[in-house]
């Protein structure tokens, strides 16, 4: 019997996957924490003796070469590949056996990447599942975009002949087994489904349900920004990066806070934005532990700046590095843990939080500018009339475009609006946070401009 366990992290929107059969296991797409893995290697009793890329990945750096020289597996990436370490190079059609009972052959759909694989696993003479990394996803496929422009109309048209190739080679009842498609921004499209099959996609994924020229029109017209870091990623992969060191930063006191504050370096606090809200060394920015921390940190971080955490723990701080290491960002400067009180003499800032409804109220009394700081797609589905809109990712470049005044600036729920109103504040600007659900703002009686 093979087990095929999902790795998920849910920050990025991936999974990776260990699979085994009791004795011997594989791993697909590994993520750069590599413990994970390996934990659930022991805890099954099993050892790991394969390691497989579906592709170099844009979202993430890859933990794959540091698990295959830890525990002496073989390392198999696309022979196409062009790569700076020592690899066993596969390429389509190629079979691989695991152990007696699993047997993974390769399979090439390009798409995502030009040189993107896919691995078909087959136990008992059963082709039970396939790893699509970014090819096909849940009710939608992997971008088609992130190698630029010059290439993006190739891609896509590979994209979905790949999509069609999974469709016709697998039987209904394989298991479609995405690294992508969980909130990453690879997927070019997200789903709420959590599990599927190739007789499933057949019939909901628009890939499989459109003509192709209809399809791509739509895929196309729906593709919205994506993290400026992800332009690292392939890179650092291409590399072979080592495994990351997750020991504990450099403590900081106050003055040396102070001292990192005053030199221009990044200072994140990692509370949640309630507890941020409430008090915060003046200066730093909010990116809490509880949203896509790494995603939107990664994103407006001024890569090779000096990074200092603040947080409540030394488990919060550590909870922070490891979501770092997934991009890239490997060693902070220094860090400091409890409160506010701990980390400064000088009076705290605070930021007002406010609802959509205290925006209504408030509008009938004073002039106020709103800044919506939802990405480009969802301002024009839609937005409220008179709103300024920079999308997140391009605030701090945008910022002499912020109205001068009071400013009340929301997003989709509320986690990048705290961002954003830490980054307004800490240059000086008076900014309320809206804390709620864009859903809300057209039923309180905001007027609303949609597409």
């Amino acid at each position: 019997m093979v087990a095929i366990v999902p790795i998920d992290t849910p920050t990025l929107g991936d999974r990776s996957y260990l699979v085994h059969d009791g004795r011997v296991a594989l791993v697909v797409d590994p993520q750069r924490d590599i413990d994970r893995v390996l934990e659930l290697a022991s805890a099954a009793g099993v050892r790991i003796t394969h390691v497989f890329e579906t592709h170099l990945h844009n979202d993430y750096v890859t933990g794959g070469l540091a698990l295959a020289r830890v525990t002496g597996a073989a390392y198999h990436v696309n022979a196409a590949d062009e790569v700076a370490f020592d690899r066993v190079p596969v390429v389509d059609g190629q079979v691989v056996e695991v152990g007696p009972s699993m047997r993974v052959e390769v399979m090439a759909t390009p798409g995502h990447t030009f040189t993107h694989l896919s691995y078909v696993l087959s136990a008992e003479g059963e082709q039970v599942g396939v790893f699509s990394g970014g090819s096909l996803l849940f009710g939608s496929t992997g971008r088609p975009d992130l190698l630029g422009p010059d290439h993006t109309h190739a891609l896509v048209h590979h994209q979905y002949a790949s999509a069609h190739r999974l469709a016709e080679s697998l039987p209904d009842a394989a298991q479609v087994l995405p690294t992508h498609g969980f909130g990453s921004f690879c997927s070019a499209t997200q789903s709420e489904a959590t599990a599927s099959t190739i007789g499933q996609e057949k019939r909901m994924n628009p890939a499989l349900t459109m003509a192709e020229q209809a399809w791509v029109d739509e895929l196309l017209g729906g593709l919205d920004a994506w993290p400026a870091y992800y332009a690292r990623m392939g890179p650092a992969n291409a590399a072979g990066p080592g495994a990351p060191d997750l020991s504990a930063p450099e403590p900081a006191d106050k003055a040396q806070l102070r001292a990192r504050l005053e030199a221009g370096e990044w200072l994140v606090d990692l509370r949640s934005r309630t507890a941020f809200a409430a008090g915060h060394v003046r200066g730093t920015f909010n990116f809490g532990l509880d949203g896509q921390f790494a995603t939107y940190l990664g994103w407006l971080f001024p890569w090779g700046t000096p990074l200092t955490l603040l947080g409540e723990s030394a488990e919060q701080v550590a909870q922070a590095q490891r979501e770092l290491v997934r991009i890239g960002i490997d060693r902070p400067a220094a860090a400091a843990v409890g409160g506010p009180a701990e980390w400064t003499d000088d009076s705290l800032g605070r930021i007002e939080r406010a609802t959509f409804a205290d925006l209504v109220q408030v509008r009938h009394h004073r002039p106020v500018t709103i800044l919506d700081v939802r990405r480009r797609a969802e301002w024009d589905r839609s937005h409220i009339q008179g709103a300024v809109g920079i999308p997140l990712h391009e605030l701090l470049g945008r910022l002499a475009e912020v109205p001068a005044g009071e400013v009340w600036v929301h997003c989709a729920g509320g986690y990048r609006a705290s961002i954003a109103a830490s980054i307004l504040a800490a240059h000086g600007i008076q900014v309320v946070a809206v804390d709620d659900s864009f859903d809300y703002a057209g039923q309180v009686g905001l007027p609303m401009t949609a597409r």
